[in-house]
Parts: C-alpha cells; structure tokens; sequence
C-alpha cells in the first residue's frame, strides 16, 4: 500500500492506494481517523491524478471525479458506495432514498452504516447524505467538514478555515 498527504481546505487527508487503485481517503480528525500502518509506503507518485482531481475539486471545476477506485467492503456496502457516486454535485438525498434507490426500501439503517464505513469519502460522496429530515447527521471527517463540503458545493463559500481553527 502507498500512502501521501494531501493539504486540502479542510486540513491534512491521508490518501492511501495499491495496484488496484485508490483504497483512502482518511481524515485528520474525526471517530474514522488512524495511524497508517509501518509497512505503508510513503510515496507520492502513485497519486499525481488524485491530487490533480482533488485540487480541480476543491477549486470548485470539477463535479465528477474519474479515479481508480478499490474499496474494500461488503456486497452491500459496495452496492451503497456506488449508489453514492450517483449522487449529484450540490445534491443532497436521505438514506431511505439510498436504500430505495438500491432496491432495499427498508435498510435505510444498513445503508446509513454502509455510508458510515466509506473508505473514500469526497470522492464517494457521502457527505450528500442527510437524515430524513433533511438535517446533517454523522460524518467521519466530523459535521464541520460536511458543512464545509455542502456550501462548497453549493457556492456558497467557506464557512469555516480549517488551515487556521
């Protein structure tokens, strides 16, 4: 596995991937945030296309992202994280919506964990996903973050600098 940092808006990301593509994307902070295991090689040439899509993101150009992607996870967790990727820019649904758009009209708490475990959040996006109310509910980079991804999308500017707390 290799692995870079990424200074983003939003602090430090921790990119992580192998031959098979981008397996992390790990926040500074937050209840998903680890310590890279010793036997990650730090290296940052494996990553040149994620920085350059993350950078045109965050400069607000870009709306899709075109990475190789390998996360790790269950049938059903797949199935959500790809449910996810149709998501649009600026867009928000609930989990209900995510389970009904996977055929599962029932497990919006499967899918509400399945979005939990995201290994790659930004460029899976699930910080688009809100509780059926409409409000933001848990994410791993903390709620902050996911209010700072929302407005960033939707134009309306920075609400928050994480570079200076």
């Amino acid at each position: 596995m290799f692995t870079t940092t990424y200074d983003s808006p939003i602090g430090i990301l921790t990119l992580a991937c192998d031959s098979e593509g981008l397996r992390h994307i790990i926040f500074p902070g937050g209840d998903r945030a680890f310590d890279t295991p010793p036997d990650w090689e730090s290296r940052a040439e494996p990553f040149t296309h994620v920085v350059t899509e993350l950078d045109e993101y965050f400069a607000g150009t870009r709306r899709e992202f075109t990475v190789t992607l390998a996360p790790t996870g269950t049938e059903f967790q797949q199935t959500v994280w790809n449910a996810l990727r149709a998501v649009e820019y600026a867009e928000t649904c609930s989990y209900g919506d995510i389970a009904k758009r996977i055929g599962k009209p029932k497990a919006s708490r499967a899918v509400g964990a399945a979005n939990g475990a995201n290994p790659i959040p930004i460029i899976v996006p699930c910080h688009r996903i809100v509780g059926a109310s409409g409000q933001l509910t848990g994410f791993a980079g903390g709620l902050l973050t996911k209010s700072w991804l929302l407005a960033h999308e939707r134009g309306e500017g920075q609400l928050f600098d994480f570079t200076n707390p």
